[in-house]
């Protein structure tokens, strides 16, 4: 299994980005995707999840609203669009992949068996 991100980026107070993560090595199996970020010095910290198997979306409290994951079944990418980009949002995202649905604990990393690298996110006021 591979997981690749991108789409990271400088962006100003109120600006937009929109991440990518394109999984491979699932075949025609049930996976989910979820986002995680981790700024310096703090813990890794989930952001958004997606189960490409029957859709459904989960967000921490403070990027409701302002982020929506969504996925390309057929590209197999899952997309995060953020909008209205706030300073804490600055951090290193990471996407991860795990077979099935969601796990139960969907915001703790140690559920998630497949990471990507990372990309930069910073915003700046």
């Amino acid at each position: 299994v591979e997981v690749v991100e991108s789409g990271g980026g400088l962006v100003q107070v109120g600006g937009s980005l929109r991440l990518s993560c394109t999984a491979s090595g699932f075949g025609r199996s049930d996976y989910a995707i979820g986002w995680f970020r981790q700024a310096p010095g703090k813990e890794r910290e989930g952001v958004s999840a997606i189960s490409r198997h029957n859709g459904g979306t989960y967000y921490t409290d403070s990027v409701k609203g302002r982020f929506t994951i969504s996925s390309d079944n057929a590209k197999n990418t899952v997309y995060l669009q953020m909008n209205n980009l706030k300073p804490e949002d600055t951090a290193t995202y990471y996407c991860t992949a795990e077979w099935g649905t969601v796990p139960s604990e969907i915001f703790d990393p140690a559920e998630w068996d497949y990471w990507g690298q990372g990309t930069q996110v910073t915003v700046s006021s």
